[in-house]
C-alpha cells in the first residue's frame, strides 16, 4: 500500500490538475460580473439519500483555491445523510466560490455515491470474517478520490496501482509459461532489485491452487471466478496457508453467499466503476 504522504500527494496533484483543467487562463463568467471584493456565503446541500464523501477533500480545494475561504462542517465524511441536509457552510470571496464550485461538487458526488455502494456492501458483509476490496477499475486521473470514498463508506483499499504490490493474474502466468515459472521469476526479480512486496497469484482452477501452494511467501491467492462450492474447497484446501480472495462477477446479491465460504477479502471494480453520482449542490446562501 502507499504511505499517506504519496497518498496525500496524489489528492495535491488531483486539485492542481483540476482547477487547470477548468479555470484555465480564468473564470470569466465570475470575473465578467462579480466585483474582485464582493463577499458570499454558500451551502452544501443534499439532494439526495446515503453516505456523504469528500467533505476534507472540499476543504483542502477551499484552501487550495483562496486561504481566507472559512468553511463551517455540520457533517462529516461518513455520515449518513437525506435531502435537504446541509453538509458545510463555505464563506469567502464570491470568485473564490465560485471558481471551486464544480470541483468540489464532480468530487464529492461520485465520492459520496461510492461510499454509499460501499457501505451497502459492508452491511452485508456483517456478521462474517470477510472484508471488501476495491481494485484498480477506477477512473483514470482520480483514483486517489475513488479509494479514498471506498475507505470513508467501511471498505478496504486494495494496491494501489502496479507498483505496490506484486499481482500475478492469468496474463502474467501464461506470458510466463505458468504458475511456477511465474513465480519463481518474481521472486527472483523481487531479491535482484531489493523490493519487499507482497505477492498474490489468481487461481483459475484447484489445479492452479494446489500448484501455488507449493510455492512459499505468497501472501494471497486470488480465488477467481469459482462457484460457492468450488469456493468453500478451494478455502478448506489452502486451510490459512496465506489468505484468500474471492474476485470475479460477485454482485451484492451473491455477495453474502462468497463471505459464507470462508474468504478473508471479496474485492470487487463495482465499488467503483458501476455507481451513478449522488445528488448535491452548492448554493448562494
Amino acid at each position: 500500500m502507499i504511505s499517506q504522504a504519496q497518498f496525500e500527494k496524489e489528492i495535491e496533484l488531483i486539485i492542481s490538475n483540476a482547477i487547470r483543467e477548468d479555470v484555465g487562463e480564468g473564470d470569466h463568467s465570475s470575473l465578467a460580473c462579480i466585483p474582485k471584493a464582493a463577499h458570499g456565503k454558500a451551502k452544501l446541500l443534499v439532494k439526495d439519500n446515503g453516505i456523504i464523501a469528500g467533505v476534507e477533500f472540499a476543504k483542502q480545494v477551499f484552501e487550495y483555491v483562496d486561504k481566507d475561504l472559512k468553511v463551517e462542517i455540520l457533517i462529516k465524511d461518513g455520515s449518513l445523510v437525506k435531502k435537504k441536509d446541509i453538509v458545510f457552510y463555505v464563506e469567502g470571496s464570491s470568485q473564490s466560490i465560485l471558481k471551486t464550485e464544480r470541483l468540489v461538487l464532480n468530487a464529492m458526488q461520485r465520492m459520496s455515491a461510492i461510499a454509499t455502494k460501499t457501505q451497502e456492501f459492508v452491511t452485508k458483509l456483517e456478521g462474517t470474517k470477510t472484508k471488501i476490496l476495491d481494485t484498480r477499475k477506477t477512473t483514470p486521473g482520480i483514483r486517489a478520490l475513488e479509494k479514498w470514498a471506498v475507505k470513508i463508506g467501511g471498505g478496504e483499499n486494495h494496491r494501489f496501482g502496479l507498483f505496490d504490490m506484486i499481482m500475478l493474474k492469468d496474463n502474467h502466468i501464461d506470458f510466463a509459461g505458468g504458475i511456477t515459472p511465474a513465480i519463481d521469476k518474481t521472486k527472483q526479480y523481487l531479491k535482484e532489485n531489493n523490493l519487499d512486496l507482497k505477492i498474490i497469484v489468481e487461481a483459475r482452477n484447484l489445479t492452479e491452487i494446489k500448484e501455488i501452494l507449493k510455492a512459499e511467501g505468497i501472501y494471497r491467492i486470488l480465488i477467481d471466478n469459482f462457484s460457492f462450492e468450488e469456493t468453500k474447497v478451494a478455502v478448506q484446501l489452502i486451510n490459512n496457508k496465506c489468505l484468500t480472495e474471492s474476485s470475479g462477477g460477485i454482485t451484492i446479491d451473491t455477495l453474502r453467499q462468497y463471505a459464507e465460504c470462508g474468504v478473508d477479502f471479496i474485492s470487487s471494480g463495482a465499488l467503483t466503476h458501476s455507481i451513478y453520482n449522488m445528488d448535491l449542490s452548492l448554493k448562494a446562501v
